[in-house]
């Protein structure tokens, strides 16, 4: 129901004599100029509401030796350096260097049923500009950030039952500087998506192995996939990391306008539908059916630990963030002043 999209092509999308795009040779140097754009839209609008990765004010003592320095009264006993006490005569103690570092991974899904969008942008429009978003705001500091890019598979030949979910992946190590971040977001605007069904739970689960060390995790997609397929993933994520994920949709996923007979391909298995959306009761049960979809995804990650972020395509994606970001911050710190 709401994989099939409609054939009719999205408001600025060039397109050719069969309704699918067309080449545009200005393309790569439109994706640039967009993502310098995006840069200077996020640094400017949200810089004010992340400022620190950190909830607590003051850093834990870390497990980290750092250098030793005289004891003072009041100094934590346990903490003694005794072959340097015992060189010197006077007593020591050695200091302890937090681990400040932290590292962001990005699940970011870029399956066929994201390559659609009736409002402002597309699917995939959004799911580039969170991820670009993301990476600008988690990378300062040292910190790391790191991705990897899931895609759709083949589709099944025609005669052979329902195309299985295969999918390609894409791992993009995580590093930190604002060189590296800027490769990633390109590396991600630049991934083709591929026909056929793509598997959200193996790309979450990509995550998960081999164990990294605790940090965060993003997961970006339209969640269209059965929550039986990526919830269990999910929730093996959310024990080692904290977890946002981020869902995109579309307002014609929800609701289908008066238009008469509708041509709907599913851009997943090509499968071609007629749908008359004049009948109010079809646009009804629609309505219902993805209504129940989407309370069906959001309890599979409340169930999994996980931060909740809904962002569309018709609306101003950048504000929906800024809301989520202050919303957060006012959860963590009960409405006080940090």
């Amino acid at each position: 129901m709401a994989r099939a999209a409609a054939v009719i092509p999205p408001a600025g999308r060039p397109t050719d004599a069969t309704g699918r795009d067309s080449v545009d040779p200005t393309a790569g140097r439109r994706t640039e100029a967009a993502l310098s754009r995006l840069h200077l839209l996020v640094t400017r609008k949200l810089d004010g509401l992340l400022q620190g990765d950190y909830v607590g004010l003051l850093p834990g003592p870390g497990s980290e030796a750092g250098d030793t320095r005289e004891y003072r009264p009041g100094d934590d006993v346990r903490r003694m350096d005794w072959p340097v006490t015992a060189r010197t005569t006077m007593p020591h103690v050695r200091r302890t260097v937090a681990d400040r570092e932290l590292e962001t991974w990005l699940a970011v899904d870029l399956s066929a049923s994201l390559d659609f969008g009736t409002g402002r942008w597309l699917k995939r429009d959004v799911v580039v500009a969170a991820a670009a978003a993301l990476a600008h705001l988690t990378s300062r500091g040292g910190n790391r950030i790191g991705a990897v890019i899931g895609t759709g598979g083949e589709p099944a030949a025609a005669g052979r039952g329902t195309p299985t979910a295969t999918g390609r992946f894409t791992r993009l190590p995580a590093r930190s500087g604002r060189r590296e971040v800027q490769a990633l977001v390109r590396a991600v605007a630049g991934t083709e998506i591929r026909p056929g069904r793509g598997d959200l739970g193996a790309l979450v689960d990509r995550l998960n192995r081999p164990p990294r060390r605790r940090g965060v995790a993003v997961v970006i997609s339209d969640f269209l996939a059965p929550p039986a397929q990526w919830a269990r993933p999910l929730r093996k994520l959310r024990v080692r990391h904290d977890v946002l994920a981020i869902e995109v949709l579309d307002p014609r996923e929800l609701e289908l306008p008066d238009v008469g007979v509708l041509p709907v391909v599913d851009p997943e298995t090509g499968e071609l539908h007629e749908v008359r959306t004049g009948d109010p009761r079809l646009r009804h049960r629609y309505a219902e059916a993805a209504a129940a979809q989407r309370a069906e995804i959001a309890a599979a990650l409340r169930a999994g630990g996980a931060a909740h972020l809904r962002l569309r395509t018709d609306r101003d994606w950048l504000l929906d963030m800024v809301r989520f970001v202050a919303a957060q911050r006012h959860t963590r710190t009960r409405g006080t002043t940090r």
